[in-house]
């Protein structure tokens, strides 16, 4: 497999997977990848996330993306292998606690720390997974500083080592905590870094949350009330997908 199927030169598969999971059929991209994820650890590691990544989109998939996990953890065999497979454990543990489903913030933080331990800084996975300790800083812990030195760093390895999508990231939630912060002019220019990124690369499911968000720090009530129509129409495009986004979006149900 090469690349991530978000630019030219990808290969035929993981161009086909990139365009199901933006348009939120992460089941049928997980589908794609079965036969490969079955001797392949790093294809498993990638089925075993579409599964995960559903859930925090639909919270629905739990039992398969649990199922996938195992599998996936099954197969890996050194350390870059356990460590992206410890990093997707503790995503889902963090999902599971986040949306109510079950604490297990534990379980999250151990699998985390496990990860961290197995990805030194520099490695492949380490952005990705300081973006997710970021997460449970912010949104398990309440440390929005903690959050914000591990989004930096997330940022950072997301720049040194391409990966857009993770930008997209990172630039709305470093935007977010400065919104908190009452830097508005900061927290907009992150909104719509992180939206410009996402349009670019096609990430429809994506979009609608940057909408909303650059939405909330934008000062003129019309063109706020614009972004937020924008960000209804794709989300009844999507069948209401993400779940979480419909509370911010009164008008979309």
């Amino acid at each position: 497999m090469s690349g991530s199927g978000t630019t030219a030169g990808d290969d035929p598969l993981q161009t086909a997977v990139w365009r199901l999971r933006s348009r939120a059929c992460w089941t049928d991209a997980a589908a794609l990848l079965e036969r490969l994820a079955a001797t392949d650890a790093r294809a498993a590691l990638q089925r075993a996330a579409l599964l995960g990544e559903r859930c925090l989109y639909t919270e629905q998939g739990w039992a398969a993306a649990e199922d996938a996990l195992r599998a996936a953890e099954a197969l890996a065999h050194n350390d870059g292998e356990r460590g992206a497979a410890a990093c997707e454990r503790g995503q889902l543990a963090y999902s599971a606690t986040l949306l109510g489903v079950r604490d297990r913030a534990d379980e999250a933080r151990s699998a985390l720390g496990r990860a961290a331990a197995l990805l030194p800084p520099g490695a492949p996975g380490r952005a990705l997974l300081d973006f997710r300790r970021g997460l449970m800083a912010e949104n398990l812990s309440d440390s929005p500083q903690a959050a914000r030195a591990a989004y930096r760093r997330a940022h950072a390895g997301a720049t040194a080592h391409p990966d857009p999508l993770l930008l997209s990231f990172t630039w709305r939630h470093l935007a977010g905590l400065a919104l908190r912060d009452g830097e508005l002019a900061e927290a907009r220019h992150g909104f719509a870094e992180s939206l410009r990124i996402r349009e670019e690369l096609g990430y429809l499911v994506g979009t609608a949350p940057a909408l909303a968000s650059l939405a909330e720090a934008e000062p003129d009530p019309e063109a706020a009330e614009r972004l937020r129509a924008e960000a209804s129409r794709l989300f009844r495009l999507l069948g209401g997908v993400p779940t979480w986004l419909a509370e911010h979006l009164p008008t979309a149900a």
